[in-house]
């Protein structure tokens, strides 16, 4: 059997899974977590995780802190507009996104999808060499424009300051289909409703040439025949061959309401496909014309936000965690919905921090138990607390109360009451994604933006 899963099932999956976390009427609640304050090996180089359940568990176990996700949207590939790219055009047969993008985003944060190549008269693809905009253009932002190049775009929207904050990184743009009222829209948004709400269904947007013909003295008059009205195109040739077909007039000349077509040439042999655009139009959906099927959260933890992120040790991991629970359930209320906790192991010691000599990310070792861990946090503001995380490189166990430990420098203290969990429980809930990478170094007057991105 062969199948495919296609665009719209990808778009369905992403929209539950964004629609699952922008819900303010679910049970449901999304954190990114950091954690591994230790090494990944004697260079520190970054380990490429594992879909495993072992991987999952190291996870849950390195963790220092979560956050709840507030912010999250649809994103694409990101790709500039640059003077001297061949971008694609628009197809309806595109697989994905070619390898030379159908869209750009400029310097203005403005998406603009070409929807058709700049070509010379032997047929031959210019490169893109004036920036798409519909305001040097001088049309409407609902309207496809030509620039002197030869390529055919359109506005499809802006990115509002508040996205671009949130979500616009070095790889990703936002994209977003609006669905609220003009009443409630923000001027970003009303211009994108403009664009949506006049997109123009089942236009012609292009012609594939399937075969050039041959021996043409002149080129042949092209005629759209199908279930809609108003397309019309013009034909070039050279050396006898058809080798550029043009739709007339920009938009005025795509025509509406085409669910099938075919393209006559009045004599000849050469044989033309319409590339025939969405039943609802480009524009319409901005999702759906660039084929999002990626989710992107962000998380910025800003300093220590408030003692639940630490600012004396670093992170060299990321996870999504979905529906966590207090570690009592029983006497907390079950599931955690707060905006940020510490997470993880501690204990507190007899004597003082700064007399045990103990330092951060130094693998300490029970003296009756045998149990080792790594010192994630030293806290003498509280009660003299070592907050500590375990994993592959050491053994794991429990400590118990009364038995002294030692650090693999000189530190050394005896433990009063040892192995006590935080407020969130690390082992509840489901690990959604890890990300490894290189040791992040925070201090408090630092705010890291971390995005998380999930694709279909």
């Amino acid at each position: 059997m062969v199948a495919i899963a296609t665009d719209p099932l990808k778009r369905q999956f992403t929209n539950l899974l964004l629609s699952e976390v922008e819900s303010i009427t679910d049970s449901n609640e999304y954190y990114i977590g950091i954690g591994k304050s230790d090494v990944w090996d004697s260079s520190d180089t970054v380990v490429t995780p594992l879909r495993t359940l072992k991987e999952e568990r190291e996870a849950r176990n390195n963790l220092q802190a979560v956050k709840k996700v507030t912010a999250s949207s649809f994103v694409i590939p990101r790709y500039n507009w640059s003077s001297g790219t061949i971008y694609s055009s628009w197809s309806d047969a595109s697989v994905g996104i070619p390898t030379n993008s159908y869209y750009v985003l400029t310097e203005d944060n403005e998406v603009y999808i070409c929807l058709q190549q700049g070509k010379n008269a032997s047929g031959v693809v210019n490169a893109s060499t004036i920036k798409p905009s519909y305001t040097t253009a001088g049309v409407s932002e609902v309207r496809a424009f030509t620039t002197a190049d030869g390529y055919i775009w359109k506005f499809l929207y802006p990115i509002a300051t508040s996205n671009a904050t949130n979500f616009l990184s070095s790889n990703f743009v936002p994209v977003e289909d609006i669905t609220i009222d003009s009443a409630s829209a923000n001027l970003f948004q009303l211009q994108q409703l403009n664009i949506q709400n006049t997109a123009v269904g089942g236009q012609i947007l292009g012609v594939e040439i399937v075969s050039g013909g041959s021996g043409y003295s002149s080129a042949p008059t092209i005629t759209f025949n199908g279930d809609g009205t108003g397309a019309a195109a013009t034909a070039t040739i050279s050396g006898g061959v058809v080798v550029k077909v043009e739709m007339n007039n920009d938009s005025a000349a795509f025509g509406k309401g085409y669910n099938f077509a075919g393209a006559k040439v009045s004599s000849g042999t050469a044989q033309l496909r319409p590339i025939i655009g969405p039943s609802t139009g480009i524009g319409k959906s901005a999702t759906r014309d660039l084929k999002s099927s990626s989710v992107m959260f962000n998380m910025k933890p800003d300093g220590a936000e408030g003692g639940n992120f630490q600012i004396t040790n670093d992170f060299r991991q990321i996870v999504l965690m979905k529906n966590l629970d207090y570690t009592d359930s029983a006497s907390s209320g079950g599931r955690f919905t707060g905006a940020s906790s510490k997470v993880g192991r501690f204990m507190t010691l007899t004597g003082t921090i700064a007399a045990s000599g103990l330092v951060v990310d130094e693998l300490i070792t029970g003296g009756t138990s045998g149990t080792t861990a790594y010192v994630t946090e030293l806290d003498s503001s509280s009660g003299n607390i070592v907050y500590f995380h375990q994993n592959l490189n050491n053994v794991a166990g429990k400590f118990t109360d009364g038995e002294s430990i030692t650090g693999n420098g000189v530190g050394s203290a005896t433990i009063d009451s040892g192995d006590k969990y935080n407020a969130v429980d690390q082992f509840s809930g489901d690990v959604l994604y890890i990300e490894n990478r290189a040791s992040v170094v925070r201090s408090a007057s630092q705010t890291e933006d971390i995005k998380v991105i999930i694709t279909v």
